[in-house]
Parts: structure tokens; sequence; C-alpha cells
């Protein structure tokens, strides 16, 4: 599988000295990458980051391809209960590569697959509706939290549980499988107590580095993705991403290029790829990228308030609707393409030849105007000193989102250290967690409760009421 990432757009020779990057600067980070390179490795032989291991792990593997195929004799439907890394993964994957009708047609159409639905929000509408065209009979949730103590998750759980239940004849128990802490934690308990089917988060493998464990790879499989060639795509990158040497190491080089931007003034980073299918991937990206570098503190224990803030885009559609900002606006943005080489299927098209405003187009194809229009958009940023790279992929599939998704992985694990700060933990969404427990009666949190009433009580209450 061939890999590209054209970088000659963030370079100073071609957006200028105030947002480009010098050829100095590059070789200076070089340097310092030989530096972090060894701490990623020290840890990883540590067992700090077992998320590099995920693709090797072929006993795992083979369980969740066994669990998959009892499910898929069992139910049609397949419903992911979950948020943030115990969904964003799955959603990716599924819609990179499955086909968009797949929850459409009957079960021959699909060969068996399931139908896949994946609910990660609390809005009651949504999930009555979602409920509404799901047979209890043929519904199997899985219901996906490493702590077991996800108020949405299990808001979600308790819900679909009442729903089944008011079918007599139907056990909960059978229609429910729990991914969770192999040790810890209200899932765990339940699931030995309940006598509930479960899976393992390995430890340490945090939600938004998960997308290789039964988190996404169950219901992928369950779907039919054929999550072998998945993993095999990441496999064989990670020894393109595992050694020092910057200038030939995509994760780290690209890492490098967002920091430097950064550093610039570039503290919005743009993911744009020209094709549907890698749009969930961007919004996969825009949690991993944000929850890990957007932090208050450095790994000493300095307050910065630092990190980029990732945007998700789609060629070309936003040519439409946010370019114009990147093109004029503030100076303050990188973008990343992402380019696909070739397309599974295309449109020839014919023009018409008293019409010279169409006419233009014939003989051309639809994915050669993708692409053409993705390098002009390119052009014209770069003509604007705006920044932009291409990430430049063969096709899309399965290895190839494989391998992008360890790719993407190890290039934040990275910037974390670039940036000095942990890139795997999220302090930052701990403190609404607190709050929202409190308000909802959570057994223990009285005090937090009152810490909630006194901070609504320290400024005038101001609200614009129209009836």
């Amino acid at each position: 599988m061939k890999l590209e990432i054209d970088f000659t757009n963030m370079m100073a020779d071609a957006v200028g000295s105030r947002q480009g990057i010098r050829d100095e600067e590059l070789q200076t980070a070089a340097d310092h990458c030989r530096d972090l390179h060894a701490l990623i490795s020290m840890r990883r032989q540590e067992g700090e980051l077992p998320f590099f291991n995920l693709p090797f792990e072929k006993a795992a593997t083979a369980e969740i391809i066994k669990l998959a195929g009892e499910l898929r004799q069992r139910f049609t439907t397949i419903v992911v209960l979950g948020i943030g890394g115990s969904a964003l993964g799955t959603k990716a994957v599924m819609s990179a590569l499955r086909p968009v009708w797949h929850n459409l047609v009957d079960d021959e159409t699909r060969q068996d697959a399931c139908r896949l639905f994946v609910l990660d929000n609390v809005d009651p509408e949504t999930f009555a509706e979602h409920l509404q065209v799901f047979e209890p009979v043929d519904t199997c949730f899985l219901v996906i939290s490493k702590s077991g103590s996800t108020v949405e998750t299990t808001c979600q759980f308790l819900a679909a549980r009442q729903w089944l239940t008011t079918e007599k004849q139907l056990d909960y128990r059978d229609h429910f499988v729990l991914i969770t802490d192999p040790e810890s934690g209200p899932l765990r308990e339940l699931a030995e107590r309940e006598k509930l089917r479960s899976c393992s988060i390995p430890p340490k493998v945090g939600g938004r580095f998960s997308v290789f464990t039964p988190v996404s790879l169950l219901p992928l499989a369950c779907a039919g993705v054929d999550i072998g060639r998945l993993l095999a795509g990441a496999a064989a990158l990670e020894p393109k991403v595992n050694h020092d040497d910057m200038f030939s190491n995509p994760a780290y080089l690209n890492g490098v290029l967002q920091y430097l931007a950064y550093q610039k003034g570039a503290s919005i980073s743009v993911m744009m790829p020209y094709s549907d299918r890698l749009f969930g991937l961007a919004d996969w990206f825009r949690q991993l990228w944000a929850e890990s570098l957007g932090k208050k503190h450095t790994l000493d224990g300095q307050v910065v308030h630092v990190g980029p803030t990732p945007v998700n885009a789609l060629g070309t559609t936003d040519q439409h609707s946010q370019v114009q900002l990147y093109m004029e606006g503030p100076f303050d943005k990188v973008i990343t393409m992402i380019a696909v080489e070739s397309f599974e299927r295309d449109f020839q098209l014919r023009g018409f030849e008293d019409t010279p405003a169409m006419n233009y187009l014939d003989g051309k194809s639809m994915a050669g105007l993708l692409t053409a229009e993705r390098q002009a958009t390119a052009a014209a940023l770069a003509r604007n000193l705006r920044p932009n790279c291409t990430l430049r992929v063969p096709d899309v599939s399965a290895e190839t989102v494989g391998a992008l998704l360890y790719l993407l992985q190890v290039q934040t694990l990275f910037s974390g250290y670039l940036f000095n700060v942990n890139p795997l933990d999220q302090p930052g969404v701990e403190e609404g967690k607190l709050f929202t427990y409190a308000l909802m009666g959570r057994a223990g949190y009285d005090q937090k409760r009152q810490e909630y009433e006194k901070l609504q009580g320290q400024s005038p209450h101001r609200c614009l009421i129209v009836s």
C-alpha cells in the first residue's frame, strides 16, 4: 500500500515566511524527534502504550470473529450503545467500508450481515425513532463503556432494556453484549451477576485509541466488515511509523508539520477528505486530536492552555460553505486534504454540444472533477498564503482505512509529546461528568451538587425570554 504526504504547500517557499515552515525548522524538529521516539519506545516496552500492539493480537481477533458469527446467526440488527471513542471509530469504518444502502436492504442482499446502528447520544426523540424500526426478537445491543459508568451509555442501556422487557416472551439478557473493563466497573459486575455476554477492552487502552479492540471490531464484523484486512493494513504500517527518522516516518512528519504550523498561529486544524466515505474518519479524528492535545497543564505541571482545534470538512461540499473563510479569513488554519487516487465506481460524462457551459465536461469523469477541485483548492489556498498539505491514499479499502487509523493514532500520541502534554488523559471532560452525576442524584455527589448551586448563585441570572 502506498501512502504519500505532499507538504509542498506547508513550506515557506510556497506560502511565505510568516505562515510557512522553513527547512531549518524541519531539521531542528527531526533532531528532537529522535529523543521523543526513544521515549515512546521505552513507554511501549513498559506496556504503557498497548494500542500499538492491537493489530497483532490474532487470538483476540479470532474470538471477536467467532462471537460476531454467532450474533449474525441469531440477530439481523446490531445496535451500538456508546459515546465518544465507543462509537466514532465504528461509525468511521462503517461509512468507509460498507455501502450507503447497507441498512436499507434485506438480509439476502446484505449477504446475512447484520444491520448496524450506532446510537451515540441521549436525545430521546432520536432514540425512540430508532426503536420504532427495530424488532425486539431480532435486535442485539452492544453496550460499550470502559469505565462501565458512562452516564449516557447507562441511560441508553436502561431505556433499551425497558423496551425489550415489554416483550414478555424475551429474556433481555439474550439481547445484550457488554464491552467494558476486564476486571472492574458496574458493567463488569453486572455481566457477572446477570450472566450477560461480555467482551473486554484491554487495560490501558483509552476510548479514543480503542478502534482495534472489540469496541469497534465486534460491531463491524457483525456488519460484514473484513476486520482481518483492516488489522492487516494497520500492521503493515507499523514498521513505517516505528522508527526515529522523521523524514521517512509519516506519523512523525505530519505531527511536526501540524505542531510547527500551530507555533506560527495556525491554531485550527482542518481535515478535509475528498471522499464521502472518509468523512467519518475526519469526525473520528476530531475527537482523537481534541481530547488528546487540548490540555491545561504540561507534563511537568505548568499551566499552558494549549491545543489545536480540529475541524472536519468535506471536499467538495465544504468548498461551498467553509473555504471562503479558509481563503480570506484569519491566518489561523492549516488544512489537511485526503486524496483518493482510485474509486470503485465512476461516471464518464457526455456534454451538450450546443451548450459550451456544459460541454467542456464532455469526455471527463466525475472522479476527475473531484480531483481537479482538490488540486485547484490546494493551489488557491497556497496562492493566498494558507498552509495546506495532502495525504494521498490509493483507494478506500479495508487495508487503507486500517493504515489511516493507525497512522493518525501514532501521529496524535507523538504530537502530545511535541506539545509536552499527556495525550492519553482527558481531565477537562471529568468536571462536567461530576456535575451531571450530581444533577441526576447519583449517590456520593452531594458536595458536587452544592458546588453547582453555589456557581449558579455567584452571578445575576440573565435570560432573554421571547413568548
